[in-house]
């Protein structure tokens, strides 16, 4: 495609040749010379419009895009319409979040095109006995009994996406909808940039194995550059990244070209070189060292609070880092659950498809772990990986959940089509790439209100939701009231799926199903 700087050029060159060819040469050149000043009118307008960043990339031929969504699903779901892996994404639940964003959410009438009887399918119950809606979103304290500075978080917030793997147009538009809507922006592990800070929303620190922004030159953990950056006033909690859901257990890579001055200041490192996380964390290597860390973390934070997210894998592992709690008689003021569905462009294929638990069964997972250990009234649990719609929402928080992030659906608000081409740095829409010109067509002020506007109609979808089910709030949420097809006989309830554990069950006598797993349990050892 033809540059934006010299289309714009070329259709002027055209025109004007074309008129003087009609006024010197022949008559027949007036045929030609209408269509393309029509079209230079059309790219200038395309270049100046804030609305559509594709349009502002590619102005005219852009449009080309549009011309496809007008005959979808046929065409527009065959190319643009995939998963960052490769993998379908529903159509459906894209079009859900366009349309929010756009503040043009409506009903779609003739039904519905899912498969309700394929096996896995859920469905959350309606009551006969609906609630009124509520208007006021409730709210979730994060903060245990050692934290002095509490946050009340959103029931949905923005997942971590970092500034390197987007653009600074895209994380300030990101936090800019944060800090109107009034929810928290969890950085990603790229560092806290100018972009996190400039527009005043909450932010979530995510601290990553390459402690970028407060790292040393050997690449540990420094406490002096944390605890500073912790001081900010938009800094309202601390995580510690263990595992991503799309790839646990393996580090990420930034290509040396894209480490330009500015990344290179943000996260600490020489710029121009290529950046490599490592899989492990250097502060710990036991469950009771992870415990001990975290509790650091929070006095270098002066009390604000502090967590870890980790796509979880074995039970017994997660059992003894709740062991390691117990001991040290501290626990962590949030867990994030990541789910292995989540999705990055930074993901081998194999660890995207079987590596970790889906986020679900990593709910139910934790959330038992801590009831049974009897600290779940203690710490607060995150959803991460494929929250999307208000059902998506509600379904986590029958699954275990407080509250969740999200973060393709936050990207889908400022503009992204899944063109795929997060790792080539040339989006065409200019939310994942660092190349100024593309980023540029990301207009800040309106991709922020379309942020703001799909938080909101996710929220009161959920609420509705809720209110179907006979429930005034999250706090009436119980596992019978979400059900899954296990055949295309068969429908179970998450209460009849799973084991629930009652508070301190473990501590007392532990059930025969987790037994074995308890006892294996080692806070000074991980293993599987």
């Amino acid at each position: 495609m033809l540059k934006t700087s010299l289309l714009p050029s070329a259709l002027a060159a055209g025109a004007c040749a074309a008129i003087a060819l009609a006024l010197a040469v022949s008559p027949g050149w007036w045929i030609v010379a209408p269509p393309l000043v029509l079209a230079l009118l059309t790219a200038g307008y395309d270049i100046l419009q804030r609305r559509h960043s594709v349009l502002r990339n590619y102005p005219v031929l852009g449009h080309l895009r549009f011309a496809m969504e007008a005959v979808r699903p046929e065409i527009q779901q065959y190319f643009v319409e995939r998963n960052f892996d490769g993998r379908p994404f529903d159509r459906d639940t894209r079009s859900i979040v366009y349309e929010r964003a756009k503040g043009t959410d409506a009903e779609e009438p003739f039904g519905t095109e899912r498969d309700l009887y394929r096996p896995g399918s859920e469905y959350l119950a309606p009551s006969m006995a609906p609630r009124p809606v509520r208007t006021d979103p409730p709210r979730v304290r994060v903060g245990g009994p050692d934290c002095a500075q509490p946050y009340d978080m959103a029931l949905l917030n923005i997942s971590a996406m970092s500034f390197g793997s987007l653009s600074a147009n895209a994380i300030l538009a990101l936090n800019t909808g944060a800090a109107l809507g009034g929810f928290a922006h969890d950085t990603g592990e790229g560092g806290l940039s100018e972009y996190h800070l400039r527009p005043g929303g909450d932010l979530v620190w995510e601290i990553g194995t390459g402690y970028f922004g407060c790292r040393t030159h050997n690449g540990g953990f420094d406490e002096r550059q944390f605890a500073r950056k912790a001081a900010h006033p938009h800094v309202k909690a601390v995580s510690l990244k263990i595992s991503q859901g799309a790839k646990p257990g393996i580090g990420g890579v930034l290509p040396g070209a894209k480490v330009n001055a500015e990344i290179a200041r943000v996260r600490g490192v020489p710029r121009g070189r290529t950046v490599i996380s490592p899989p492990y964390h250097r502060v710990y290597s036991t469950p009771r060292e992870l415990v001990r860390f975290l509790a650091r973390m929070r006095q270098l934070a002066a009390g604000k609070p502090v967590g870890f997210k980790l796509c979880v894998g074995s039970r017994r592992e997660f059992l003894a880092v709740c062991r390691a709690m117990l001991e040290e008689n501290t626990t962590p003021d949030f867990i994030v659950v990541d789910g292995a569905e989540g999705g990055t462009g930074a993901a081998p294929l194999e660890f995207a498809d079987v590596v970790g638990l889906p986020l679900g069964e990593g709910l139910v997972t934790v959330h038992n772990a801590l009831s049974g250990s009897g600290l779940r009234d203690r710490i607060r649990i995150g959803a991460s990986g494929k929250v999307a719609t208000g059902s998506d929402l509600v379904s986590r928080l029958v699954q275990g959940a407080d509250y969740t992030n999200a973060a393709r659906a936050m990207m889908f608000a400022v503009g992204c089509i899944q063109a795929q081409r997060c790792h080539t740095n040339t989006c065409p829409v200019g939310v994942a790439t660092q190349d100024a010109r593309r980023a540029r067509a990301l207009d800040v002020a309106d991709k922020a209100l379309r942020v703001r506007r799909y938080q909101q109609a996710t929220l009161r979808s959920a609420l509705q939701i809720m209110a179907a089910m006979g429930v005034d709030g999250p706090a009436g949420l119980r596992p019978h009231m979400l059900l899954q097809r296990v055949d295309p006989h068969t429908v179970r309830s998450y209460a009849e799926l799973h084991e629930w554990l009652a508070p301190g069950q473990l501590l007392a006598a532990a059930p025969e199903t987790w037994a074995a797993d308890w006892e294996a349990a080692d806070p000074d050892r991980f293993t599987l």
